[in-house]
């Protein structure tokens, strides 16, 4: 009995309480999410800790959610793409949110699925490693990409 229930709450964080079900584009709906946690969290630390919480938390359920699923990185484990985008907010003042919050989550996007080493061979890892792995290179790659370009404005400005 016990296992049903852990199953079932693995399978609730890991879709991001259902959020992995919806038929249209799941995994950006999940960065949507991120979007709105981002938002709701004005404080750096607060939102430093939550991050570091889901994006661990996205390890510890994404290799079970994938074998309860029987897919290999099923589409409807989103806490990965949850995760990785929280990772690209970090450091992001909210001042500077109006300009940036699209750029981030185009950015992130489209690092997400170009897969840009090592991002390819992490993605090709059994289990929550290989889940997980590549929305957080695809997340930091953001991060850096987003402060480079925060850093040349305030050179130029």
């Amino acid at each position: 009995m016990k296992t049903a229930v852990l199953d079932k709450l693995v399978l609730a964080l890991a879709t991001l309480f259902g959020v992995g079900y919806l038929p249209l584009c799941p995994g950006s709906a999940s960065c949507v999410a991120a979007v709105l946690v981002y938002l709701l969290i004005p404080s750096r630390i607060i939102f430093f800790i939550v991050t570091a919480l889901c994006t661990i938390t996205a390890f510890l359920v994404s290799g079970r959610a994938e074998k309860l699923f029987g897919r290999k990185d099923c589409q409807w484990i989103v806490i990965d793409d949850f995760s990785g985008m929280l990772i690209a907010f970090l450091y992001l003042p909210h001042t500077a949110a109006p300009i940036f919050i699209p750029a981030v989550f185009f950015l992130f996007r489209m690092l997400d699925m170009l897969k840009i080493p090592p991002a390819n061979i992490i993605e090709r890892y059994d289990g929550a490693r290989g889940i997980v792995g590549d929305d957080v290179v695809a997340g930091l790659y953001s991060l850096v990409v987003i402060q480079a370009v925060r850093a040349i404005l305030a050179i130029i400005s």
